[in-house]
């Protein structure tokens, strides 16, 4: 019984024993249930907070995003605003340059009316290649004015380029502009007193004959203001026109370029011989025209050499452009070239007219790779030239004679002046020195 009763006693301390084991397992089942639960949510939650953190991250960046554009668009309308500011303050200023533009003088149209007595046809002194041209006074100076044709289609863009070139350009050899009146096309410049060469040389209105020197001093100094307009900066000007009609005298038969409303500028690679600059329509006289240009509208300061060896010729044989080259070769070939020569001038000297015929055939090759460089080759002989009829005339008259005409007016028409009617007694000096030298040995 003492065992059975110890062996219970054992069993029932098993079963306890077991039984709190059994308890513990249970508790630590459920603690552990209840700790994945705890473990899967909090995971859960975490995820579901990091997927809301990126979405508002998303968003914060989509908004910021939208705030650049917004920004970008708000930059870019304001500075499209100040460049259109901009643009009419420049406008504004260019407008209001223009009307203080102290290179030339503004003048109203009621000023050029008084000036030319309403336009009258009295005082028209000339036709220019867009319109007439008067004679006037203006602040007590004498004028020419040029008036653009209404009916002018292409003289408006003419008229423009000249102000614009003239306005801007100082030369001993060029036309000075005194002034303008834009509103209505005019020009007002200096007034040439011997009109145009052309008048001269044709001896309209019954003037003297230019004497030789006097007309190599001329040759000399439109030379000098064509290498001007050639070495212009920072673009060469090249002339286009060139021609005896658009060389004026003043007074004391200084030459000076006029009528540059045809000039183009042209890029500086215009300026050597390989480059050149095609142009979109022909213009200038069709005699004096550079066949090449007038083939291929291609431009370059060549093309004014070709003009100027034309009138070169005109210059000592006073006749008239039309197969000049030709009649005056054929004269050098048959031995005959004095004939060529201007008869009124009766004192030629034959060798040196001869060589500046051949220089003026030269500039006036067809092919313009042939003709010569005006400033390393054309100014140098003219120059030479005009020094030595500077020679005749002082060697004779002690250094005080210039040996041209006076500048009494005359009836004859010019584009800016009329010409001279009686020759002075410097001009007889001249033509007796030159006699005696020819017979010095």
């Amino acid at each position: 019984m003492r065992r059975l009763k110890l062996e219970l006693k054992q069993t029932m301390e098993m079963y306890s024993t077991a039984c709190k084991e059994a308890i513990s397992a249970k508790q630590k089942v459920k603690v552990l249930t209840n700790s994945g639960m705890r473990s899967v949510l909090i995971s859960s939650r975490g995820a579901a907070e990091m997927e809301k953190a990126k979405c508002k991250a998303a968003l914060e960046m989509a908004e910021a995003a939208q705030r650049i554009a917004e920004q970008e668009a708000r930059k870019r309308m304001n500075a499209e605003m100040k460049a259109k500011r901009e643009a009419e303050e420049k406008v504004k200023a260019l407008d209001a340059l223009a009307m203080t533009d102290l290179r030339y003088r503004k003048y109203s149209i009621e000023e050029i009316e008084i000036a030319t007595d309403q336009f009258s046809a009295n005082l028209k002194i000339g036709e220019g290649g867009y319109g007439p041209v008067y004679r006037a006074c203006l602040d007590h100076t004498p004028v020419a004015i040029k008036v653009l044709r209404p009916d002018a289609a292409q003289g408006r863009k003419q008229f423009q380029q000249e102000v614009e070139v003239l306005s801007s350009i100082r030369h001993p050899n060029m036309v000075l502009l005194l002034g303008a009146c834009p509103e209505y096309g005019c020009l007002v410049y200096e007034y040439m007193d011997n009109g145009s060469l052309e008048d001269r040389l044709f001896r309209r209105g019954n003037t003297p004959p230019i004497p030789w020197s006097v007309r190599f001093k001329i040759a000399a100094e439109i030379a000098t203001g064509l290498l001007f307009l050639h070495q212009a900066k920072p673009e060469p000007l090249v002339h286009r026109d060139l021609k005896p009609g658009n060389i004026l005298l003043d007074r004391n038969y200084v030459s000076k370029i006029s009528d540059v409303g045809l000039a183009r500028l042209v890029p500086p690679s215009v300026a050597n011989q390989v480059t050149q600059y095609r142009m979109t329509s022909t213009a200038g006289t069709f005699c004096y025209i550079d066949p090449e240009y007038q083939q291929t509208g291609m431009l370059g300061t060549k093309s004014d050499i070709y003009s100027f060896g034309i009138m070169l010729l005109q210059i000592i044989t006073a006749k008239p452009p039309m197969g000049l080259t030709h009649h005056v070769e054929r004269a050098i070939e048959r031995g005959s070239f004095t004939e060529m020569l201007d008869a009124t001038v009766k004192d030629w000297p034959v060798e040196e007219a001869l060589g500046f015929a051949k220089l003026a055939l030269k500039c006036a090759e067809l092919r313009r790779k042939d003709r010569p460089d005006l400033g390393t080759v054309v100014l140098p002989e003219l120059n030479r030239l005009r020094n030595l009829g500077h020679a005749y005339e002082d060697g004779f008259s002690g250094g005080g004679g210039s040996g041209i005409p006076s500048t009494a007016s005359s009836n004859s028409s010019s584009s800016f002046g009329n010409g001279p009617q009686t020759l002075n007694g410097n001009l007889r000096a001249a033509s007796l020195a030159n006699q005696v030298l020819h017979s010095s040995p």
